[in-house]
């Protein structure tokens, strides 16, 4: 291991100073803390890779609404935990314009984050019929999920649909669901960590299935519009964002503004959900809330005491982005396809030097360009490879910890490298190739 980019020494004392035994079941902030001592240690800047952390301006249009709302007094003021008139109506038209789908101002409420919104589906979901207790995760899928489910101690099944993909999938999903415990499923699309799109046939069959068995689907829209392969950016026409919500009643969608709108440091989302599930009676909530109606419970039986509301001001920005964006004078798509074009530059710097992509199709189409790829070195484990890219100053996060079956991989993050760090990037490749090539066979 001599001749690292980072001083082996000092990595080596950094690694053990964090108490990180495996480093492939390490969470993502935990890997976060690692490198920056480790930067501050050496004053050396790594290739950061481990966190989905947008690396472009936020938008004008939402700094400019939220100022203008502060200007006027709403620091002062709770918002209605619903959310704002403004905001619930934009989003309705957003999710009408983009997605092709109906839905209601009253499904549509703001929460702190898509992260918060997970968590209050994942506690309302299961409270909804005493014998639906378990929640199924289409896999890979974002690690913190399962952290949430495991701090409520909740059940929860997985399986990694990458080996499940076109018509395969519906005897996979049937096999669990048919047991009849499941209350809700939940994927990502496009997927993190993965970037796999579900394709229409393959929504049709989630939502057929969820229709069949009583399933709630919770789709993780964080990524929405970013499927660059097609330009989903014309409200109103084809082609939309793919969502299994067109083919079923039976959903909440989570609508991030960290990522599209490049909005994460206000910490706010939208839930969406369905006019039957936000109106469905299910005599079974009433062991944990005041009321049964699906919506009710949500709103003032779960939102409310886990955030009171989500930022009064931040309402205003999102609500602002939206009608820009539905009114056709904020193309939020054209400003987030840097993270494609970053992509595919980094996945052939990879390739070329002995690594290769984990996740690489979608059923026979090649894996579209993303905020994410998925990458592994011939001949060395998870573990093995995310502890030795440390020392050639690439930090990523292990597949391990995200549900994935294939634990040889890492995922990778394009968002923070900056194109300046490419020939750094390159070079740091070529070293950890020229050392670890002896190992592919």
């Amino acid at each position: 291991m001599k001749g690292t980019p980072i001083n082996y020494g000092v990595v080596k004392r950094k690694i053990e100073e964090s108490r990180l035994t495996e480093i492939s079941k390490a969470s993502i902030r935990e890997i976060k803390k690692l490198i920056d001592e480790i930067e501050k240690a050496t004053g050396e800047k790594y290739i950061r890779m481990e966190m989905g952390i947008p690396g472009l301006p936020p938008s004008k249009i939402g700094v400019d609404a939220e100022i203008e709302a502060l200007k006027k007094g709403v620091a002062s003021i709770y918002p209605d935990i619903q959310g704002i008139p403004e905001l619930k109506k934009e989003a309705a038209r957003f999710v009408k314009l983009f997605l092709n789908v109906d839905v209601d101002p009253e499904g549509c409420i703001p929460s702190v984050g898509s992260m918060q919104g997970g968590f209050a589906a994942f506690i309302a979901t299961s409270r909804m019929y005493k014998e639906k207790d378990t929640t199924l995760f289409l896999d890979p899928g974002f690690p913190v999920h399962k952290q949430q489910v495991k701090l409520l101690g909740q059940k929860w099944e997985k399986f990694d649909v990458y080996d499940f993909r076109g018509e395969k999938l519906r005897d996979q999903l049937e096999s669990v669901l048919q047991k009849g415990n499941i209350a809700a499923m939940l994927y990502s699309n496009p997927n993190n960590p993965s970037w796999i799109c579900f394709t229409e046939d393959e929504l049709k069959i989630i939502a057929e299935l969820a229709d069949k068995y009583n399933v709630v689907v919770l789709e993780d829209l964080a990524y929405v519009a970013m499927d660059f392969r097609k330009d989903l950016y014309t409200p109103g026409k084809p082609p939309y964002q793919a969502t299994a919500a067109r083919y079923t009643d039976n959903f909440i969608l989570f609508i991030s503004s960290s990522k599209a709108f490049s909005y994460a440091g206000q910490r706010i989302g939208m839930m969406i959900i369905s006019d039957k599930l936000f109106n469905k009676k299910c005599p079974d909530l009433k062991r944990s809330y005041n009321s049964d109606i699906f919506g009710n419970a949500m709103i003032f039986g779960t939102l409310y005491p886990l955030s009171a509301g989500v930022t009064h001001s931040a309402q205003h920005a999102l609500a602002a982005m939206y009608k820009a964006a539905n009114e056709g004078n904020f193309n939020f798509v054209e400003e987030v396809k840097e993270y494609g074009e970053k992509a595919k530059i980094m996945k052939k710097m990879f390739t070329n030097n002995g690594f290769y992509i984990v996740y690489d199709k979608d059923v026979d189409q090649p894996i579209a360009d993303g905020f994410y790829f998925t990458f592994a070195y011939p001949g060395l484990s998870g573990e093995e490879l995310i502890r030795e890219l440390i020392f050639y100053g690439i930090s990523a996060i292990s597949l391990e910890i995200t549900g994935s079956e294939r634990t040889d991989g890492i995922r990778a993050c394009v968002s923070l490298v900056q194109r300046s760090q490419f020939p750094d990037l390159e070079y740091r490749l070529k070293k950890f190739h020229e050392n670890h090539a002896a190992k592919i066979t």
